[in-house]
Formats: structure tokens, sequence, C-alpha cells
């Protein structure tokens, strides 16, 4: 291999490296990044990073003529830690390829496909967030799945999941969107929590996308508003992933700043280097990460019937 080296980026695949971008996108295209849209991204230099629930403070006491001031506590509620994951994976160029002169040719081909494989690894983490977001011992910091009915605070359990299953449909949208409205802090005080954007997968996208985009209601002969498009329930609009694996859970993410987040620890990086014991060229790709959820009133959902 001519010589080693490393090459740190966040690029697209196919600009990795020269050359790869003629073959990557000849056979099969991808779709644009969409882990971006089920999480917020966050940089690290740590080995791990903590995030620690403030409860805040509870409604304010009657304070009778001459009596002292009752003090609250904000106290510390549950840690949600992220521990960075180093994710790689290579390819071998063996000495008869580069004596045969196929060194370029099969490198710059494979080359591409390791960068594809990063990038389709970290799109399955992300996405693994929402399709576990149900399934029982994929616990958050708060000891409970993603969206459950029962998420312990000093208030009392709290729910981010429709009580009754229910498949994408307007009332179901609806009712989730209410649920939303009505959701409480720790402490038990409301919050102005909105709904943001409505994620799906690409069985439902259609459907989702009559329900919403509709002018009058979808599916009915009553002339009457579709309420849903008219009062811009869902501001961001339709989000949909073709990594979820369910044909009926659909989520809606919320205006939560610090909710379902993922940590770059180091971007992609590629490392090329010979091997003197076979004469191989050796090539490997790299990047550290870690994805969870801090605040589960960021994401509101429903596995489906």
């Amino acid at each position: 291999m001519a010589g080693s080296g490393v090459i740190t980026t966040s690029a697209h695949p196919k600009a990795l490296w020269p050359g790869v971008h003629a073959w990557f996108g000849r056979d099969y295209e991808e779709y644009e990044a969409e882990y971006t849209d089920l999480v917020d991204v966050e940089t690290s230099d740590k080995a791990y990073e903590e995030e620690v629930e403030s409860t805040g403070f509870g409604l304010a006491t009657v304070k009778p003529q001459g009596t002292a001031v009752t003090y609250d506590t904000d106290s510390q509620g549950y840690t949600k830690r992220y521990t960075h994951v180093m994710y790689s994976t290579g390819y071998i160029c063996t000495e008869e390829e580069i004596e045969d002169n196929q060194y370029e040719a099969v490198s710059k081909k494979r080359a591409g496909e390791v960068a594809f494989a990063l990038r389709q690894t970290k799109e399955n983490v992300v996405a693994l967030l929402y399709i576990r977001a149900f399934t029982s011992g994929y616990n958050g910091g708060d000891g409970v799945v993603l969206c459950s009915t029962s998420h312990p605070t000093i208030y009392g359990n709290q729910s981010n999941r429709l009580t009754a299953n229910a498949d994408i449909s307007e009332a179901a949208i609806e009712d989730l969107c209410i649920q939303i409205s009505q959701a409480k802090n720790a402490r038990g005080l409301v919050m102005r929590l909105m709904p943001k954007t409505i994620h799906v997968s690409t069985w439902q996208a259609f459907d989702t996308a009559r329900i919403l985009k509709s002018v009058l209601q979808n599916d009915t002969a009553l002339n009457a508003v579709n309420v849903l498009k008219a009062m811009n329930a869902i501001p961001g609009g339709i989000k949909v992933s073709h990594y979820f694996t369910s044909d009926s859970a659909w989520f809606i993410r919320t205006n939560v700043k610090h909710g379902m987040k993922l940590f770059q620890r180091r971007k992609v990086q590629f490392v090329r280097d010979n091997d003197f014991g076979s004469s191989n060229a050796l090539a490997k790709g790299s990047e550290r990460y870690s994805a969870g959820h801090s605040d589960w009133r960021a994401t509101y959902g429903t596995p489906g019937v």
C-alpha cells in the first residue's frame, strides 16, 4: 500500500477518499441522514457524559403575617449516563491484488463500503432508541422504558404513552397531542410542552400524509375542517424513518431541549497501513459516540395495535 495515514472527517461517505464518489453513487443510492431527526447531536471530550434531572420547586405556600417563609428544595432527580462506544470496520487488499494492479479499483470500492457501513450503523443505533421504546429491560435513567405509563416522579407516576394502544389516525394523533399539552414537570407543575414532529415508518408514511395534509377531514364525507392541519398541530411535519422496524409504532417529538441525544465523542476516522507479515494493505474506519434519552418528555408514542 502506498504509505499510511489517518483521515478524520464528518463528511458524507462519498467524499471520504478520492475516487470513492465515482463508485459509491453508481450502483446504489442512500437516504440523507435521518438520525438527526430523531436525536439532538452534541459533542463530548470525555469517556462518558452524565445528565442529572433537576426537580425544581413545588407550588408556593400561603405565608401568614409575621411567620417565616417556607423554603423548598431543588432536589436531584435521576441520572442518565452516556458511555461512549467505538464502532469500527475495515478491509484488506491482499499482496496479490496489489501486485496485479487491482489495488486502486478494489480499495476505492471497499472504502465506500466501509463509509456506508459506519453511516448505516449510526442510523440503526439511533433508530433502536425508538424500536426499543416499549421493550422491557431497555430502561432510561428513571428505571423504566422510554415510552411508559409509569415514569416515577416526586409528583407521582406520569405517562408519555397512549393508555390504549392505537394505530396512526386523526383521533389518535389528537389524543397524543392532548396528552402532551397536559404534561407536568417532576413537581407536578404545568409545562409548555408542545408537539414538534411526528415520526413514522415507511408503512405509515402515506396514511400520515393524508391525515395531516388534507384540508378537510381525511376519509369522511363530512365537510369538516382538518383541525390538525388548521391548528398546525405538528409544526415540524412528518419524519419518515427507513430504519424503524414496526409497521404500527409511531412517535411525536416535543420541544424538550435536553431529551433525545447523541454525544459524538470522535468523528469518523480512517486509517491506512501495511501488514509486514503478509504484505497486505489494511484500511479501517471508526467513530465513537453514544445515544440515549435524558428526559422522557422529549418523545411520546404508542406501539400501535
